[in-house]
């Protein structure tokens, strides 16, 4: 009887949680409590003014102090040297602070802190703290999942420091942004459980938009992406990432996303 009622549990909780993984967002919903979760997170862009591809390495471990609290911890290199360069690091920590549950589906708000620093050069107007830029991002979170289909949404204030010691920020340029985002998970395959050990196939589409607050510069992005979860444990991402409209100077806006996740469940067990 205990097994029949872990299976279903675990049926459930992939059944909610798989096709909300986003790949360049965060849903408001956390890593399980007590888990950890590994993400060595992957992007190749083509520069804008200049031949070739810059590539980010920005692995991050996250885990989950209890079900309404987790933090980050993320590293950034990158190949901006022309060599695999060490920039910087950043520390998140994000407080789901509301949750309702019904039968087959649930909505989640949730708000969030990141701070990062960066020893990289500012090359471009668009303020990216995570991998480019030395500052902080507060914000909050919106989630909801109705049977097979989630969707969340978000919106943060971002501000950007000197990245230290040698590349203070320009004069000339806002320093702070607004952004916001909007994406959608479907999951698409199983369209049965039998088990929490099948392969889940999902297809996402994300939106993802920043206002410099100073100038009313501005860009929109668009992220479709698609994710294989093995086991209910392992993750693979390959998303591409597309410019549609902007207003400022970027240094590489188009790319393609490929992540390699993996969670270590009730580590205190």
């Amino acid at each position: 009887m205990r097994k029949v009622i872990l299976f279903f549990a675990a049926i459930s909780c992939q059944t909610i949680f798989s096709q909300e993984l986003f790949v360049v967002t965060d849903p408001a919903s956390n890593v399980p409590a007590n888990s950890l979760a590994v993400n060595v997170m992957q992007s190749a862009f083509k520069e804008k003014f200049e031949p070739g591809y810059n590539y980010h390495l920005m692995p991050e471990v996250t885990y989950g102090i209890n079900k309404n609290l987790m933090v980050r911890g993320s590293a950034f290199i990158s190949t901006r040297t022309n060599a695999l360069y060490a920039e910087g690091g950043g520390f998140m920590a994000k407080y789901r602070f509301y949750s309702t549950d019904d039968l087959n589906s649930h909505f989640r708000l949730a708000t969030y802190g990141r701070f990062s620093f960066n020893r990289g050069d500012i090359h471009q107007e668009q303020i990216e703290i995570v991998g480019h830029n030395t500052g902080f991002e507060t914000g909050i979170i919106a989630t909801k999942l109705v049977k097979k289909v989630a969707i969340s949404s978000s919106v943060s204030f971002e501000k950007a420091l000197d990245n230290k010691p040698n590349y203070p920020f320009p004069d000339n340029i806002g320093d702070n942004a607004t952004n916001y985002t909007l994406s959608f998970g479907k999951l698409m395959y199983p369209k049965k459980y039998t088990s929490f050990k099948q392969t889940n196939i999902n297809l996402m589409v994300e939106f993802v938009g920043q206002t410099i607050n100073e100038n009313g510069k501005s860009y929109l992005d668009v992220v479709p992406a698609i994710q294989f979860i093995f086991n209910s444990q392992a993750r693979l991402d390959f998303a591409y990432r597309q410019e549609l409209v902007s207003s400022m100077i970027r240094s590489a806006p188009n790319g393609f996303y490929f992540n390699l996740y993996y969670t270590f469940f009730d580590l205190k067990k």
